[in-house]
């Protein structure tokens, strides 16, 4: 837990809200309890004022930074973040119900990735460069406005801070009044690891309160936003008027297209891993398997296999593999997806409404495989963000490739074949801004971001430092 539940972070110091103690106070919900463990005081438009005019005092020092400097302080973050694992994994584990063991592996260890993505980035990215007698150089965009989600609260944030620092931005940041926990020792990490005053501030707030008032601000030169694609197009509307970048993270209904080569017995419960983990809580979740047809009901059985297999549970046993999904709310939205899925007339191979059984209390949520959903199904189209899997047969190659890209969603999609050609040949059609084959290892290096109403810009390494940075040409340099 952190002393600061009660202070924002804004120059470089804890300080008290702007409405002193007549502002609101907002419980934590444990999600496994379905009790709030802790209070967080929400900050308004002054609070994130105060934040964006520290970023802009900071601006002009940080920016003028060597960049070995910058450099060094992306490895004392690196350091200090390391060292506080643990009670980020803990504080991530009791705010959003991850399972410990996966809130330190993968949730905060992400973070630890992304750090040593950017500083191995740094190594050569290319600042300046000369062309013809124009010198093309890159430099820091501005005060960057960052709002971020609570389903993977460290990875979020961390792919937008450590970009920011490394190119000398100065940035607030608005972390998940769902998860705040993990932001605020973030914080306490930044200030540990020497950051220099009004660098990073953090306010916490909901998105009418603070979120909004940041995309308005005219001292922020950019958004960061990830969420819904709902939320995104609110911030994109209030930073239209002060002209401002707007990169966007959003939603997604990812394909996983088994062709018909594939190694099903692999490709299957691999595939059902990759929608179930993080409790289906994840944007780039394949939570759309496309099946030949011919073998629809053959994967259809593996998947229920492996659904089985899943033991869902609190946090802290060290057996479970999916924890509760984050909140009431959460959990209603897929009770109701699910109820939706049985009452369009898809199968229902695993899982189904209400709880697991042996847990009377808890957002938890059965793990839940459909088979033969049509494609005007709405758990076929509406991202569902919950372990609910739907298995859609198609004809041919041609069909698979259009029912994956008939979404208004173009995130992510994933491949899956023994023809490595074939494969290949396959995503370059897909419209989607990531696409994995053959279940991959996870690349920190690999642009992350969406094509259609998935968002706009990218992240991770040095695509996100061409998203914070400015282009200026110096004509008649040599």
């Amino acid at each position: 837990m952190t002393p600061h539940l009660d202070h924002f972070y804004i120059g470089g110091a804890w300080v008290a809200p702007a409405a002193g103690p007549a502002a609101p106070r907002l419980p934590v919900i444990d999600p496994a309890r379905e009790e709030p463990f802790c209070t967080i005081t929400l900050g308004n438009a002054e609070d994130a004022d105060r934040a964006v005019r520290a970023a802009q005092a900071a601006f002009p020092g940080f920016a003028a930074l060597p960049q070995a400097q910058r450099t060094a302080l992306l490895a004392r973050v690196l350091s200090v973040y390391e060292a506080r694992l643990d009670d980020l994994a803990r504080a991530i584990s009791r705010e959003m119900g991850a399972p410990l063991a996966f809130a330190r592996s993968a949730q905060a260890g992400i973070g630890v990735a992304h750090l040593r993505q950017m500083l191995k980035t740094l190594d050569s990215y290319d600042w300046s460069h000369l062309r013809g007698t124009t010198r093309v150089v890159r430099e820091p965009i501005g005060v960057i406005g960052m709002i971020t989600p609570w389903n993977w609260p460290m990875n979020q944030i961390v792919c937008k801070v450590a970009p920011a620092l490394a190119a000398g931005c100065t940035m607030v940041l608005k972390p998940s009044e769902i998860a705040p926990i993990s932001g605020l020792i973030f914080a306490e990490i930044l200030d540990e690891a020497g950051v220099p005053p009004g660098v990073f501030n953090l306010v916490n707030g909901d998105g009418p309160g603070v979120g909004m008032a940041l995309a308005r601000h005219p001292g922020v030169d950019m958004m960061s936003f990830t969420g819904s694609t709902r939320a995104g197009i609110q911030v994109a509307k209030a930073a239209a008027e002060t002209v401002k970048r707007v990169s966007q993270e959003l939603g997604g209904k990812s394909a996983n297209i088994l062709l018909p080569d594939a190694d099903f017995a692999r490709a299957v419960p691999l595939g059902v891993e990759g929608c179930f983990g993080n409790s289906g809580q994840s944007c780039n979740a394949p939570t759309r398997m496309l099946v030949p047809a011919d073998r629809h009901d053959e994967a259809l059985e593996l998947a229920a296999r492996a659904a089985a297999r899943f033991r869902t549970g609190p946090p802290e046993a060290t057996e479970t593999q999916l924890g509760p999904v984050v909140s009431a709310q959460q959990y209603d939205k897929t009770q109701g997806l699910i109820a939706a899925g049985i009452a369009e007339g898809a199968t229902l191979a695993a899982g189904g409404t209400g709880r697991p059984e042996g847990l009377n209390k808890g957002y938890y949520i059965r793990p839940t495989v459909f088979g033969d959903v049509r494609p005007e199904m709405t758990i076929a189209r509406e991202e569902i963000f919950g372990p609910v899997l739907s298995i859609l047969p198609y004809r041919d190659e041609a069909e698979a490739i259009a029912l994956a890209n008939a979404s208004e969603y173009g995130l992510a999609a994933y491949v899956q074949s023994t023809d490595p050609e074939r494969a290949r040949r396959v995503a370059g059609q897909m419209r989607a801004g990531t696409v994995y084959l053959n279940h991959p290892a996870w690349d920190a290096a690999a642009p992350f971001g969406g094509y259609k109403r998935s968002g706009n810009g990218r992240e991770y390494a040095d695509f996100a430092l061409d998203d914070v940075t400015e282009i200026k040409g110096v004509v008649g340099w040599a």
